[in-house]
């Protein structure tokens, strides 16, 4: 019977050296049975078994799996089990995937309309798309193939996870980021959290579209970043303040320094002039941890025009201050809050985390004088991510900062499809920084987006 020759996999021989083993395919042979779950494993075993890892290593993707698909189709016959071209081919596909990439994870991250994808144990895995959380059709075979994806990503970037260090934070090759909690911490299997790394930019253009903000408030941000206005970016987790960073950083100046810092790489300048820094945590002995407080520190001495740190969460909240207070006008950050109160609170508190000899109110002068602006953003109800407050901290009033809202959103009701409809609300007072919008020559189209507005 003739049948096609597949040399590029081999059997193992005594000697443990490995030999092509020609394989023929052919048409099931009669009285073959359809596959069991049980068969399809074993099927999964034997390919495994007879490839080789120089050849796996030479081959591109869609060449492997190509060779894949012949060698289950051929072990399919030799075996008596009867697998459809759909089936070989789903097969081939699990087992590329499985050895190159992160298994069942790799269509999930393909898709572009995901944003998170979460693993809670080998059945339940869940996605983030257009806001909404919802069960993904996917599952792994049992803990242990969580357990050996979970190594892969850790130690793809030089990182171990296991008992004794159970917790761990990665980045995939794409950017996207990653967080894994082990056993014994994960009682129900490792658990894994990937935040995808956006491909495509996203401007102010495209926020427009998504309803993420209207056209008066979109150019009124585009003015604080051309200004030079130091931006708060808040709100909470998956809110859209890393996508609202990016967009606002478009407009920054291709002539400046900016240097960023960030815990994970997720910004995506486009100017020429952006050094870019990311923190390192300790190695398993406990040494060369190096924190977004040293790298604050040291962009201080890099010469930066505008200092962008991607999240702050402890005391380099202090540092950050220092910058936006020392001439480095334009900085930019984005902190988790509820409100744009609670983010002044929470600067508040992560500065007293480093310096625990500042007064309370000698911290909330440095923050008055240091942050312009307030951006609040929200995910609400309806999925979509939304910006529901511009906020200029304006002043202190005794010991307690003056927050005067520029533009506040305001939801009047819902659609039939139960997308929420509202009209930001804005302030036409004189803003405190309007010496700036004059000298920058726009403090006239700062006042016409407020305009645009209407009553």
């Amino acid at each position: 019977m003739s049948g096609l020759t597949i040399p590029t996999f081999g059997r193992r021989r005594d000697d443990g050296a490995v030999a092509a083993v020609p394989q023929s395919v052919a048409a099931p042979p009669p009285g073959t049975q359809p596959a069991t779950l049980a068969q399809i494993g074993e099927l999964r075993r034997l390919c495994l078994a007879r490839l080789d890892a120089v050849a796996v290593a030479a081959l591109p993707p869609e060449r492997l799996a190509i060779e894949i698909e012949r060698l289950i189709s051929g072990l399919a016959t030799e075996h008596r089990v009867q697998l459809n071209g759909r089936e070989q081919r789903q097969l081939a596909g699990e087992l590329v995937d499985d050895m190159l990439g992160l298994g069942p994870l790799e269509p999930l991250l393909a898709d572009e309309t995901i944003n998170d994808i979460m693993v809670n144990g080998p059945e339940r895995v869940f996605v983030e798309r257009a806001g909404k959380v919802v069960q993904a059709p996917v599952r792994f075979r049992d803990s242990q193939h969580v357990a050996n994806i979970c190594q892969r990503i850790a130690t793809a970037v030089g990182r171990r996870v296991d008992e004794a260090s159970p917790m761990v934070d990665a980045r995939l090759k794409d950017g996207s980021r990653v967080n894994i909690v082990f056993h014994p911490l994960a009682l129900d299997g490792p658990y894994i959290s990937i935040r995808k790394f956006a491909r495509k930019i996203i401007d102010f253009e495209k926020l427009l579209q998504y309803g993420a903000m209207s056209q008066p408030v979109a150019r009124v941000l585009e003015i604080a970043a051309r200004c030079r206005l130091n931006v708060v970016i808040s709100g909470g987790t998956g809110s859209g303040k890393t996508t609202l960073l990016n967009a606002m950083s478009r407009l920054i100046d291709h002539g400046e320094r900016i240097i960023t810092v960030e815990d994970a790489a997720e910004l995506q300048l486009q100017q020429p002039h952006v050094v870019r820094m990311e923190t390192r945590p300790a190695s398993l002995e406990g040494r060369g941890e190096v924190t977004q407080r040293d790298l604050v520190r040291n962009a201080l001495r890099m010469r930066p025009d505008r200092i962008i740190i991607g999240e702050v969460r402890g005391a380099e909240a202090f540092d950050m201050l220092q910058a936006m207070n020392t001439g480095h006008d334009g900085s930019m950050s984005t902190i988790h809050a509820n409100t744009a109160r609670d983010a002044v609170t929470r600067i508040e508190n992560m500065v007293q985390m480093g310096n625990l000899g500042l007064s309370v109110k000698a911290i909330r002068t440095q923050i008055v004088g240091a942050v312009n602006l307030i951006v609040q953003v929200e995910r609400q109800r309806d999925g979509v991510r939304r910006l529901t407050q511009v906020t200029e901290v304006a002043g202190l009033e005794g010991e307690v900062p003056i927050l005067h809202d520029i533009f506040r959103l305001e939801i009047g009701g819902e659609v039939l499809d139960g997308r929420l409809i509202g009209r930001y609300r804005p302030s036409r007072a004189r803003p405190g920084f309007h010496d700036r919008l004059a000298y920058f020559g726009l403090d006239r189209a700062w006042a016409t987006a407020l305009d645009e507005t209407g009553p």
